[in-house]
Formats: C-alpha cells, sequence, structure tokens
C-alpha cells in the first residue's frame, strides 16, 4: 500500500478516534469532558505509525488539519478548536524539529503537547459556557445541561485530568512503540 494512502487510513482512524470521545458524552457529561485524558492511548499508536510514514514535518499538521478541515466544513469549529490546535499542532511539530524528525525522542516528547488535542475540542465548555449550555438544551436529551453544569464548575478535577494527560500521554507512546516495534 503506497503510504498517502496509508496516511490518509491513520487520518481516517483519527477522525474515528475524536467522533469516539465525543459521543461518549452521550455516556454523562464527564466522559465527554476528560475522556481527553484516555485518547491518548489510543491516538499513540496513530501518532507512532504516522511518524513512521512521514519522517520529516507534518505528522501533527496532517492528523490535526485532517479533523479541523472537516470541523470546518461541519460548522463545529469554534475558536478554542481553532486556536487550541493551531497551539498544540506547533507546539509538536516544533519539538519533533529540535529533537530531530528521525529520533524516538523527537515522536515522544511531540506526542504530549499532541495528546492533548481532543481538549481543544472540549475546550468551548469553559470558554462559552453558556452556548454550550444552551446547545445541550437543544442537542441533548432533557436534563443533559443540568448534568453539564457541576462538570464545567469543577474546575479543579479539570485541572487533575489535564495533569493525568502527560504521564497517560507517556506511558501509551511507551506501549504503541512496544506493540508497533517501530524505530
Amino acid at each position: 500500500m503506497k503510504p498517502i494512502f496509508k496516511i490518509l487510513l491513520m487520518a481516517i482512524a483519527y477522525l474515528a478516534m475524536f467522533v469516539m470521545g465525543a459521543t461518549s458524552g452521550l455516556i454523562h457529561p464527564m466522559c465527554y469532558a476528560y475522556i481527553g485524558a484516555l485518547l491518548p492511548l489510543i491516538s499513540a499508536f496513530i501518532y507512532l505509525y504516522t511518524s513512521y510514514l512521514i519522517q520529516g514535518f507534518g505528522v501533527a499538521t496532517i492528523l490535526n488539519g485532517f479533523i479541523l478541515l472537516l470541523f470546518l466544513l461541519a460548522g463545529e469549529a469554534d475558536a478554542t478548536l481553532i486556536i487550541g490546535f493551531v497551539v498544540l499542532t506547533a507546539l509538536s511539530e516544533g519539538i519533533r524539529w529540535y529533537c530531530q524528525y528521525n529520533t524516538i525522542k523527537g515522536v515522544r516528547r511531540s506526542f504530549v503537547p499532541f495528546a492533548f488535542s481532543f481538549f481543544a475540542y472540549t475546550g468551548h465548555w469553559w470558554t462559552d459556557m453558556e452556548a454550550s449550555l444552551a446547545a445541550a438544551v437543544e442537542e441533548m436529551p432533557v436534563g443533559y445541561d443540568q448534568l453539564m453544569k457541576p462538570v464545567i464548575d469543577n474546575v479543579p478535577a479539570l485541572i487533575v485530568v489535564l495533569l493525568l494527560t502527560i504521564p497517560i500521554s507517556l506511558f501509551a507512546m511507551r506501549m504503541a512503540e512496544r506493540v508497533l516495534k517501530k524505530p
């Protein structure tokens, strides 16, 4: 299979992971708000394999760019998502460049900011709470907004989850390395 098709498959797998994370909110708003800390357990495999295919600039750009393009086309991209993706992608690409593209050290370190990408998607809950609650009233079952409010108000839990994302992303990358055995 040609590398371009493999990269496209990785971008589609990354999209599927995003959809899975977004639909976790159907279980409970807490799932939607905090699933971003666990998604690196999946995205590490996608990122590592894509890094193997692209041993230069572009891994974070292609993966997050694909999601951003689709979200823009679907009208789902807000300022928090756009700014978050641009900043996290730039950090990932910059770290990978600094550590050298063809090193596992560069892939490991650049994955840490990339692992926060789903939080750029859910960040609108904290940056535009009123609109998020209003959207929940329109789109979700009755009472969902009342379940959301305590999750949004619990900023200490958000901080803990964001901090936990760092060791989880490092663990996930090590796990992906062992499973995929990519140099």
